[in-house]
């Protein structure tokens, strides 16, 4: 790329159809908004100066960008009222203007098009630059055109227009190259001609129309056929951000597939783009793997499990669990019915059992927490025994204080750890106790009322 040129996306797009309250460029694929894998796409592309064209008052998507986005030379234009695509370009004009300037070019995009992606937007680029073309339309071929502008061509098979699918004949909608509605421009091109578009009757101002402009003008115009036709897919309503969903699905599973991830039924996984999953994994239905998760080999993830930005060990099982930004290391042996919440480290051949939920703590090499038992902000030793209903108490009704449990520990059922409180080396608690002091090593804590057994207490009653 050259420094000059720049990339317009658009994010102005009612969400009427999608019926939401949201931008339907936020509507998210496989966990990520559409706008995201855009900007993403123009980002790594080389593209130095992203324009995107927000809604008036729009305060989502520049929150989203700007925190994903923050190194990049990304730039907010409003506008004020939805005129058609040249006229959101338009918005622009002084961005456009100083490209022109420099000899650049405008890469225009659609912010719902998730699809879309780098190596299309060089090569179209470079096939631009190559033929000194004026307009370059990126073009796909697809089984089901409905919706979309056809491809024009003349008797010669070149280039002569796009007509949109509202404005097409009988013959014009059996044509199956379609327009992807992304399209590089010589910004010295553009500029004019969005300028002095006429509008349609509706008053509204389409790129469409601007290329037939250039064509006119008997400027340079032609297509870059891609390849792959995935990038022209966008979705106007639930039902097609379903299917796109689906099908990106499908893809992200072939590809760990054919990456030696075992998958043996496809039944409910999800896998979002990003993750990274060891060979010989094998991921059960129900499950869902989310954000920046890294799995390790010979693991078992699954059934019904739900993986979010975490790092997983090798030779893990995780049984019906759902853990959150945590680490878990090898061996550990998890579930069923586990909630693994944020900040936590569950080490090598670590066992939690059903019914167990641990939080902002750290549990060592070899301990087993079998059932019913909380682990809330506490720091857990080597080979340490939880008794059944245990609760590390971490709250006071003002302030939250850590529990520290030292080496081979035994923790008798029923013992409630009041923090802040350390349990040391080889110590144990009886059954039934709330411990509030600390246990030296190797002691016995017990802290539970002497049993009074009362002779016909039900009697007298």
């Amino acid at each position: 790329m050259k420094k000059n040129d720049i990339a317009i996306i658009m994010a102005g797009g009612s969400s009427l159809l999608l019926k939401s309250s949201f931008s339907p460029v936020l509507a998210k694929v496989l966990g990520r908004p559409m706008i995201s894998s855009v900007t993403e796409a123009a980002a790594r592309a080389g593209i130095e100066k992203i324009i995107i064209i927000i809604p008036v008052g729009d305060t989502q998507i520049r929150a989203l960008i700007g925190q994903e986005f923050s190194e990049k030379n990304i730039k907010f234009i409003e506008q004020d009222m939805p005129l058609g695509t040249s006229h959101a370009v338009l918005q622009a004009q002084e961005d456009i203007k100083d490209a022109s300037e420099c000899g650049g070019n405008v890469l225009v995009l659609n912010g719902d098009t998730p699809f879309m992606d780098a190596s299309t937007i060089n090569s179209s680029y470079l096939q631009h630059n190559a033929m000194e073309n004026d307009v370059t339309v990126i073009t796909a071929t697809v089984g089901k055109p409905f919706g979309y502008g056809r491809i024009i061509r003349d008797g010669e098979r070149r280039f002569a227009g796009i007509v949109e699918e509202r404005d097409a004949d009988s013959d014009t909608k059996r044509i199956t190259e379609i327009s992807s509605g992304t399209y590089w421009f010589k910004a010295e091109t553009l500029l004019p001609v969005i300028q002095n578009l006429t509008p349609r009757a509706n008053g509204h101002f389409n790129l469409v129309d601007a290329i037939s402009e250039i064509i006119k003008e008997g400027k340079v115009a032609d297509t870059f056929f891609a390849p792959n036709s995935d990038i022209i897919l966008g979705a106007n309503d639930r039902i097609q951000l379903m299917e796109l969903n689906e099908y990106a699905k499908k893809q992200e599973i072939a590809y760990h597939l054919s990456a030696g991830v075992e998958i043996p039924y496809s039944d409910g996984v999800v896998i979002e783009k990003g993750a990274q999953i060891g060979i010989d994994t094998c991921i059960l239905p129900g499950t869902i793997i989310k954000g920046n998760t890294k799995i390790g080999k010979n693991c078992v993830i699954g059934p019904n499990s739900v993986i979010e930005d975490s790092i997983i060990g090798d030779n893990v099982k995780l049984n019906a669990t759902q853990c959150e930004n945590c680490v878990i290391k090898n061996d550990a042996n998890i579930g069923p019915f586990v909630h693994i919440r944020p900040n936590s480290v569950i080490g090598e051949h670590v066992h939690l059992g059903n019914f167990v939920e641990v939080k902002n703590s750290n549990i060592d090499t070899g301990t087993k927490v079998s059932h019913l038992t909380y682990v809330g902000d506490s720091d857990v030793g080597k080979r340490v025994n939880f008794g059944c209903g245990t609760v590390t108490v971490n709250y006071s009704g003002k302030a939250k204080y850590r529990t520290t449990i030292g080496d081979d520990v035994f923790i008798g059922c029923n013992t409630n750890l009041v923090a802040p409180v350390k349990v040391g080396n080889g110590a144990y608690t009886a059954a039934g106790s709330t411990i509030t002091e600390d246990v030296p090593e190797d002691s016995l804590g017990i802290a539970r009322a002497r049993q009074v057994n009362k002779i016909g207490w039900k009697i007298k009653k």
